[in-house]
């Protein structure tokens, strides 16, 4: 008696409706924060921009003249890479010497100090700033770029601490060991075996740190107070005029030239990061 065979197909399943639906909303949500990008772009190159996204009528390149200018722009900015720059070296210098005790040596009370550094890090900013300004009246560090590096860092620290404990954990500690055994401090293989190793993670936390301070408004908004200290997070208030008029086509070139350093750092970062984890390999499991 014949017996048949079902033929065994080998091409690829069929997409689930959950698949579907879930890539037509990841679609939309996509579009929705490509709207305002495009907006922006555009805008910078409007004449006549308007709240409402269009492709400008007439190309040019006035919004930009209009606002690159020392008092404007430049200062601004410069003031924002001193700040963002100050604040993330601090504290990833200060993050690493704070990490490598808590990831190479065991603490009594280690698990408890850690989640005392998390909830460090989830202290909301606003219910600090009170007390904060009155620290900075007494110190007489208002309107201080230098004081608001230093208090920026020391907010940012907890959260730097947390990410480069559990960056530094990957690193294999039998490779300070045998550094160890050559003769090299702690120190010593901490700068010339673990730093090389993680920089990729130090990477990471740097443009954390520095996102986050670039983009930081309420801090200087409340510390600093001359128009010469102001970042450009601040001074944007500039493109704002009285009963709600707005320069939307300057507001638009000055949110070019804003974003520009970020990019520019991410593209830098990735570049020195490239290879860093090429001693990975180097110990067996």
């Amino acid at each position: 008696m014949a017996t048949s065979t079902a033929a065994v197909s080998v091409s690829a399943p069929r997409r689930r409706p959950q698949t579907v639906l879930s890539s037509i909303l990841l679609a939309v949500i996509g579009v929705l924060f490509l709207v305002p990008l495009l907006w922006i772009v555009f805008a910078s190159f409007d004449g006549d921009a308007q709240v409402t996204m269009k492709l400008p009528g007439t190309w040019t390149l006035e919004n930009y003249t209009q606002v690159m200018t020392w008092e404007l722009t430049w200062q601004p900015l410069l003031n924002s890479v001193v700040i963002s720059l100050g604040t993330a070296v601090i504290t990833v210098v200060a993050g690493v010497l704070a990490a490598y005790p808590l990831s190479r040596y065991s603490m009594r009370f280690q698990q408890t100090f850690m989640y005392g550094i998390l909830f460090g890090a989830g202290l909301p900013i606003t219910a600090m700033m009170v007390p904060v300004y009155a620290l900075f009246v007494s110190f007489g560090l208002l309107d201080s770029v230098w004081g608001v590096v230093v208090f920026m860092a020391a907010t940012s620290l907890p959260m730097a601490i947390w990410m480069l404990k559990n960056f530094m954990d990957s690193v294999p500690i039998s490779l300070e060991e045998a550094a160890w055994v050559d003769g090299a401090g702690s120190m010593q293989a901490l700068g010339r075996i673990v730093i090389p190793l993680m920089r990729q993670g130090i990477g990471v936390v740097f443009i954390f740190v520095f996102t986050m301070a670039w983009g930081n408004f309420f801090v200087p908004f409340v510390l600093l107070f001359t128009s010469s200290n102001l970042p450009a997070a601040v001074s944007i208030f500039n493109f704002f005029g009285q009963y709600g008029s707005v320069a939307y086509g300057q507001l638009a070139a000055y949110s070019v030239l804003y974003a520009a350093p970020m990019v520019l750092l991410y593209v830098l970062v990735q570049k020195l990061s490239g290879g860093a984890f090429a001693l990975a390999g180097s110990v067996k499991g």
